[in-house]
């Protein structure tokens, strides 16, 4: 009987297109085929497969079933449900399960071989190689290296024919990890934590935890001993960790490899397209059972998935804002339900909504209230800069240059925190006052003192620095307003000429390796005052680090972000609780113009308890989450006329429903990105309202035009 098989194109495509199964090919569902679509063939994955009797149209064929492991059906139900949870295409999850095979396979490796041949003429460099080759086929570079030769000599015996040139597939396999390596010593709070999570796998099924720890009490430990637990229990079992940033990849890594004896797969930007598509690859047939990644290693084949851990889950780089929109941390607890697994929520600083659902008994809550060994939390203070502003031109106030000598002296490390990349955030002529903004963009140019050079972070634009205004003319008119990491990094050499100075920040510290370099330098003590970005603010674990500066408490309460406030507890405790995690004594000064800030009063008495309890308040009186729920719809053109007749007609469409209100449209702060003109409208729904379904019925109301681009964001973070 004919069959019809529904093949979903990671291509911009309302649905799965139809393709009648050729006899005999036998194809079954999450196979990898390719298609005809129009003039061209596309690759696909089948997403079922059907009896194709009674059909009053001729199908196109499936052309091909490719060799690639298929999609297993837990992801191909996660990729349709995540499309459905953002209100988009299914194509682009797709896209995200299929990005590890962009690439071929690795090509296959050129080797040398004894044939058993002796060569006319001995000498003893040849003697050597022969020798050397008698460990097994390897590159000629490796022959010639083991053997202490040059590569002449090496080539002279494969011409004549004394060795052999062959051809092996790669070694792609990934160490095992040792069960029988002993476990962790932990404290009893680790321990009990560690028991729970063992009686949650045990019983099987989806379950979610929070892990709720201060910095420094050890989430680390009891998330991978939850690891040796799932891993012993099933032989086919694999893990997941999620992480924030590609920074922490490496010593969370390292972690691993020390407990378990195998370093795990690794999957985030920076790694190489022939090593993705190896991690994509184990992870499919079962052969990688530890991954640890960034949010988009969520989207892997895995066959097993037993344990899902997502590390700093309060993180707002768990949001993804471009390309297909989502957020990790709820990804992840849907994943984990699909495939019946534990998810693990590990965080020192909550988020509200994770909090909110471990007080309604949704999630276990595991507390972690005290830092592992000898260690204690920090001291923090604030200090006012009202009444101890710096000196004019300078950055760092006297209570806390003061504090760094002092930390010098000892010979303890300081980090100073300011969560903005480059020297200065604003480039102005003070001739005419016009501000250098990206082109086609209402974005401000960051200055660069390194590569002197303007750069717009949020389009990539980078033009060298002028010399003078593009818009008076004046020369030697344009100035610096505001500090930087860099700026500040120029004041501390300044203030301290003989300290070790360092500066980590994603324009520094490009990659995983270079990360892995400074974490390792600055914990081996050859760094005196590290001035970082939220790249050093969490997860790491300095020794000697005592002083935490914070140079601008006030930064990220600055704005219209509706999280501002806990955003800022979060971001400020993390950097906080970097100093003193081991013996000595750590110290934390926030640099403030408004001491008084509930926010900053919180932090200063450590009491996280009391800001969580004024913020839900807050919430719950303005329904905002977790008491209720928010999306936006951002509009964009390059035709302000047309973009506001389709805003018009949106706004005009949206359906009558209880328990929902729609704000807008209103030009975005950010009104002018590449060209294109942005509208946004926020919609707020109380919990009990389907908002998928309304924000899926409200955008189909109105006919988007071919020039404008439209985007649902489900929980947005960003509202620039």
């Amino acid at each position: 009987m004919p069959r019809i098989a529904s093949v979903l194109l990671p291509m911009p495509l309302p649905e799965a297109f139809d393709y009648a199964e050729p006899e005999g090919l036998g194809l079954v569902v999450g196979e990898h085929v390719t298609v005809p679509l129009g003039p061209r063939v596309v690759r696909g994955v089948v997403t079922a497969i059907r009896d194709g009797t009674g059909g009053n149209r001729p199908l196109k064929p499936v052309l091909e079933r490719l060799d690639d492991p298929p999609l297993p059906p837990g992801v191909l139900t996660f990729i349709d449900w995540a499309a459905k949870y953002s209100v988009d295409l299914a194509a682009w999850p797709l896209a995200m399960a299929l990005r590890g095979l962009r690439h071929p396979p690795a090509k296959p490796d050129r080797v040398l071989a004894l044939t058993g041949t002796t060569p006319a003429r001995m000498t003893p460099a040849r003697l050597k190689g022969l020798a050397a080759a008698q460990q097994g086929p390897m590159s000629a570079a490796a022959l010639a290296s083991l053997a202490g030769v040059s590569a002449g000599v090496i080539k002279g015996l494969v011409d004549e024919g004394a060795l052999a040139v062959a051809f092996v597939a790669p070694d792609t396999r990934f160490p095992q990890p040792d069960l029988t390596r002993p476990a962790q010593t932990l404290n009893p709070n680790q321990s009990a934590s560690v028991q729970a999570l063992g009686e949650m796998l045990a019983a099987g099924g989806f379950q979610a935890a929070l892990l709720d720890g201060v910095t420094g009490s050890g989430k680390t430990e009891v998330y991978l001993e939850a690891a040796a637990k799932a891993l012993a229990a099933d032989p086919d079992a694999q893990v997941l960790v999620l992480l924030p940033e590609i920074a922490l990849t490496q010593a969370v890594l390292a972690r691993f490899e020390a407990r378990f004896g195998a370093m795990p797969a690794e999957w985030h930007s920076g790694i190489a397209p022939p090593r993705r598509r190896r991690v994509w690859e184990a992870v499919a047939d079962g052969q990688a059972r530890i991954v640890v990644g960034a949010r988009s290693a969520l989207f892997l084949p895995f066959r097993k998935l037993a344990l899902i851990v997502v590390d700093e889950e309060h993180d707002s780089s768990f949001k993804q804002e471009e390309g297909f929109i989502y957020q990790a941390r709820d990804l992840a607890v849907a994943r984990a339900k699909i495939e019946g697994a534990l998810v693990v929520l590990a965080s020192a600083t909550p988020s509200l909504e994770t909090l909110w659902n471990a007080q309604q008994g949704r999630y276990r809550w595991l507390r972690l209230g005290t830092r592992h060994g000898a260690a204690q939390l920090p001291d923090i203070d604030l200090i006012d800069m009202r009444v101890t502003p710096p000196e004019p031109g300078r950055w760092l106030s006297r209570p806390l240059v003061e504090a760094m000598a002092v930390t010098l002296a000892r010979g303890e490390q300081t980090l100073l925190f300011l969560n903005r990349r480059g020297y200065a955030p604003l480039v102005l002529c003070k001739a005419c006052g016009e501000k250098m903004k990206s082109p086609d963009s209402d974005s401000w140019l960051v200055e660069h003192r390194y590569t002197g050079r303007l750069v717009c972070h949020l389009t990539g634009f980078s033009m060298k620095k002028p010399e003078a205004c593009p818009h008076c003319g004046a020369k030697d008119s344009l100035v610096s307003i505001g500090p930087g990491v860099e700026r500040v990094e120029e004041e501390a050499r300044h203030l301290f000429p003989e300290a070790r100075v360092a500066v980590f920040s994603s324009d520094t510290v490009f990659d995983a390796a270079g990360a892995r370099a400074l974490v390792e330098t600055m914990a081996a003590g050859e760094i005196d005052i590290l001035v970082a970005t939220q790249a050093a603010a969490k997860g790491h674990n300095f020794p000697n680090l005592t002083l935490v500066g914070v140079v601008d408490a006030d930064l990220s309460l600055r704005g219209g972000d509706l999280r501002a406030g806990e955003r800022t507890f979060q971001l400020l405790a993390q950097a906080a609780g970097r100093a003193g995690r081991h013996e000595k004594p750590g110290r934390a000064l926030l640099q403030t113009y408004a001491p008084e800030h509930g926010v900053l009063q919180a932090l200063k008495a450590q009491d996280r308890d009391a800001f969580v309890e004024a913020e839900m308040a807050m919430r719950q009186d303005a329904g905002l989450p977790p008491f209720g729920r928010l999306a936006a719809v951002i509009a964009s053109g390059p035709d302000p006329i047309a973009l506001d007749a389709y805003c018009q007609a949106l706004a005009a469409a949206t359906p009558n429903a209880e328990g929902v209100e729609v704000f807008g449209p209103a030009d975005a702060p950010l009104a002018l990105v590449r060209g294109r003109r942005r509208k946004r409208f926020l919609v707020r729904a109380d919990r009990s309202v389907n908002l998928q379904g309304f924000m899926a019925a409200w955008k189909a109301r109105a006919r988007v035009p071919n020039s404008v681009r439209v985007v649902i964001d489900i929980d947005p973070y960003s509202f620039l």
